[in-house]
């Protein structure tokens, strides 16, 4: 605000309006910070907590923190179009469903940033084309690694194969557990929420229960 009010005093032709003074904090709040700055974010944390974050055990652990936090959330790094744009039709003809079981997925809940853990079984139908299959495990990942809600993963998952692969059909689903209510909360122990996006064929009845039907094995 203070930035916006000193451009006032020097062109009086600005005009300062509640959507000029949002566009200017978001610019400041979408800066990234430094790698200095995540660590003494780290260290107000421990701090915070109780600890002494200049003790001889806490003095790395900013780093290592920043460090793995780059590891957590390296999906927002990730270009889901560039992942899924090499496809290939020399495939015999082949006209069935395409089907990867079992893919992790390790996130973290975007309320309280703990892991969730899980596994996700994807589907698609193809359209003359297909993905090379590690390519369905990456693009899992993509959305995996960033703050996420399980509900929004599963969809955004679907809409990336959807968009870019252009199938018959996309069929997602998502079976983990949340760390934000196993240890914490509620604190439920062995608890799976299972979330899932069925789109084209795959609302069909028979195509949805064969997907079934060969993810179960």
């Amino acid at each position: 605000m203070d930035a916006v009010l000193d451009r006032v005093e020097i062109d009086p032709e600005l005009k300062v309006t509640p959507d000029t003074v949002l566009e200017n904090v978001s610019a400041q709040t979408n800066k990234r910070p430094s790698r200095a700055e995540a660590e003494a974010a780290v260290r107000t944390l421990i701090q915070w907590a109780g600890d002494d974050p200049t003790r001889e055990g806490l003095l790395e652990t900013p780093k290592r923190v920043v460090k793995a936090y780059e590891e957590f959330f390296e999906g927002y790094n990730k270009d889901p179009q560039e992942i899924l744009s090499k496809t290939f039709s020399e495939v015999a003809g082949y006209d069935d469903m395409v089907v990867m079981r079992g893919i992790t997925v390790e996130s973290h809940c975007e309320h309280h940033m703990v892991p969730v853990q899980g596994t996700a079984h994807v589907a698609y139908m193809p359209n003359g084309r297909v993905v090379g299959i590690s390519k369905l495990a990456r693009i899992v990942e993509a959305y995996a690694r960033r703050l996420q809600t399980q509900e929004t993963m599963t969809a955004e998952i679907a809409d990336a194969i959807e968009k870019y692969l252009k199938p018959k059909g996309v069929a997602v689903v998502v079976d983990a557990t949340h760390q934000c209510m196993t240890c914490r909360g509620v604190k439920h122990q062995g608890v799976y929420t299972l979330t899932r996006q069925f789109r084209g064929c795959f609302k069909e009845v028979d195509q949805e229960r064969r997907f079934w039907d060969l993810i179960r094995g």
